[in-house]
Order: structure tokens, then sequence, then C-alpha cells
């Protein structure tokens, strides 16, 4: 499933978050500590999708390490780029869904 960052797809009701909305809630939690993560620094060659894939079983929740990370919307990124990695992705959904 691929998402546009002007997607509505999660909340109480259908559509009621866009994506935009989703990732400022993700990185709020992450600054404030409300949500436990880990920092790594991206190799050269890594991808979101491939470390998502890793962390959480599933590359699709790239997105949820681009939020919290505060990076945007790249998949691929610099070598050396700082990268946040929620422990817990059920938190990090139940915060949005």
């Amino acid at each position: 499933m691929s998402f546009s960052r002007y997607t509505t797809l999660f909340g109480p009701e259908r559509g009621t978050k866009t994506m935009s909305e989703i990732n400022s809630i993700i990185r709020a939690n992450i600054i404030t500590g409300n949500i436990d993560s880990e920092v790594i620094i991206l190799e050269e060659n890594r991808r979101l999708d491939q470390i998502a894939g890793q962390v959480y079983g599933n590359s699709s929740y790239w997105w949820v390490i681009a939020a919290a990370s505060g990076i945007g919307w790249g998949l691929q990124l610099p070598e050396g780029t700082l990268i946040t990695i929620p422990k817990d992705l059920a938190s990090v959904l139940s915060l949005v869904l």
C-alpha cells in the first residue's frame, strides 16, 4: 500500500487525519519521550523501507521511521543521517489509529 502525504486513512473515522497530522503526532511523541525509540546513524545504501522491514517485519512502515526522525517523505537518505526508530510499532499506531 502506498501513501501520499495528503492521504487520510487513520483516525476513529476513516479519513480524519492527514499524513502530515500523523507525522506531527508521531514526532511530538518522540520528542516528549512518550514513544520509546533508538537513534541510529544511517549507513551507506540503506533505505527506510529496508530498515522498517528488518525492525517491524514489514517495509511498508517506513513512514513511521520517517515521521519519528522528522525527515519528511524520503525513502533514501544520505549516509550519516540520524534516524529515530520507535521500538514498539503498536504504541505508535495506537496514537494515530
